[in-house]
């Protein structure tokens, strides 16, 4: 699949398509009993790969499915956060005004993104990772940093303030991939796999970000790094070490910091008589508990009334699930599917490594802090302070997620001219998908 062709280890082939021998052997009409093993699966990859589809059918669910993310998150921070803004101040709408003025910023700047030529993004990977780690060590190291929430993770200059660890995430996706895309096959030998990919690269943008206390952030820095690495094809061995020093780093910060070993008793529910870390999640199982399956209606929770903490933030999902229900949360779900759908097509329908594995990357960044976020709401995993893209408030992050999706949709622009090309030239559609 796009790990094996990323690699340079096997032809690009659509998958689930048979290979030539298979092509060979298959019978030609249906197997007695039922339909022939394996077509259902086929079928399957078929439509997860786009067959009989288009590269700029990739581009409009891509582009459907963020918009549309958008736009529900406006929708939900006007709702969630009007109570406790008109508490602290004249208007009901200044949260959701802010928001949505990150919004036009990020839309403009995803629709800049997609104009751009892949030849050019390669270009900003060394250049956008520098820029990362001198944002995060101003954070760290000088007075232009902020703690909120026990985080040092805000850069103050003068009336602005953003997050630089947002821009990191894209920054490392963007970066890794180029590197990998250069290294080749060389990526099979542990040396190459490491340096500069995993030292000193990631290991200072995430060291930089611990300093802050901010693990959540670097759990999703992580997950960017270990998908970019997968993609390109490094052997799995490098991975269980990786994961067993990582359980080890992870348990260490666990047993040093009471807060975080609070909120893992928390979402244990130990002792949450005395535990202060319990009261958020047992109220946005409330908030869910109450929603039921079609909720309250929108605008009528009564959890976002100084009950739910973060309630415009982290744990928006409970304010979707009380007000919409469990069908307004599926819709999210959904969406979200579509986006993973539509990235990955335009992951393994690209024979160049770089688009690969940064799809790859910001893929899992998007997806995976999506998964997080909605099952530390539901109570499947503890709460680690990771906000839902394109849906929570917060002006950085929402900013970012639209410009990495500019990112994708620069290269599904780029394979539907492929395609346009080929299909003029008379050749085969897919041979653009390997050029």
């Amino acid at each position: 699949g796009a790990r094996g062709a990323a690699a340079g280890r096997s032809p690009a082939r659509p998958v689930g398509a048979p290979a030539a021998a298979d092509r060979r052997t298959e019978p030609a009409g249906p197997v007695a009993g039922g339909t022939p093993p394996g077509r259902g699966a086929a079928r399957l990859w078929g439509l997860l790969d786009g067959e009989g589809g288009t590269s700029q059918s990739s581009y409009y669910m891509i582009l459907g499915s963020a918009v549309a993310l958008t736009l529900i998150g406006l929708l939900m921070v006007l709702s969630s956060s009007s109570v406790e803004a008109i508490s602290r101040a004249s208007s009901s709408y200044g949260l959701f005004v802010r928001q949505g003025l990150f919004a036009l910023a990020g839309l403009a700047m995803m629709f800049g993104m997609s104009r751009l030529p892949v030849r050019f993004l390669r270009k900003l990977a060394w250049p956008g990772l520098f820029t990362a780690l001198l944002l995060l060590a101003a954070v760290a190291f000088t007075p232009l940093g902020k703690t909120v929430g026990g985080n040092t993770n805000w850069i103050v200059i003068g009336s602005f303030q953003g997050q630089p660890s947002e821009a990191a995430k894209l920054a490392l996706a963007i970066w890794a991939a180029q590197i990998l895309a250069v290294k080749g096959s060389a990526v099979l030998q542990t040396s190459h796999a490491i340096i500069p990919i995993v030292f000193p690269g990631g290991a200072a943008v995430i060291g930089l970000v611990l300093y802050g206390r901010d693990m959540g952030t670097a759990l999703v820095l992580g997950l960017i790094l270990m998908a970019t690495l997968f993609l390109a094809g490094v052997r799995l061995r490098l991975f269980g070490i990786a994961a067993a020093l990582g359980g080890a780093g992870a348990l260490a910060l666990l047993l040093f910091s009471g807060n975080r070993l609070g909120r893992i008793n928390a979402w244990l529910n130990i002792d949450c008589e005395s535990n202060a870390a319990c009261y958020q999640p047992t109220q946005g199982i409330y908030a869910l508990a109450s929603g039921g399956w079609w909720g309250v209606g929108l605008g009528q929770s009564r959890q976002k009334w100084n009950y739910i903490p973060e309630a415009q933030n982290d744990f928006i999902v409970a304010v979707i699930g009380e007000e919409l229900g469990l069908v307004g949360v599926l819709v999210i779900v959904v969406l979200f599917a579509l986006l993973a759908v539509a990235m990955y097509r335009v992951a393994v329908r690209s024979g160049d490594v770089f688009v690969r594995v940064a799809t790859g990357g910001i893929m899992a960044w998007l997806l995976g802090q999506a998964f997080v976020n909605i099952g530390m709401v539901t109570g499947l995993l503890p709460v680690i302070g990771i906000p839902l893209p394109f849906i929570s408030y917060g002006g950085t992050a929402l900013t970012l997620s639209l410009v990495a999706v500019g990112v994708v949709l620069s290269f599904a622009r780029a394979q539907a001219k492929a395609e346009r090309e080929a299909a003029a030239d008379g050749t085969d559609p897919q041979e653009a998908h390997t050029a």
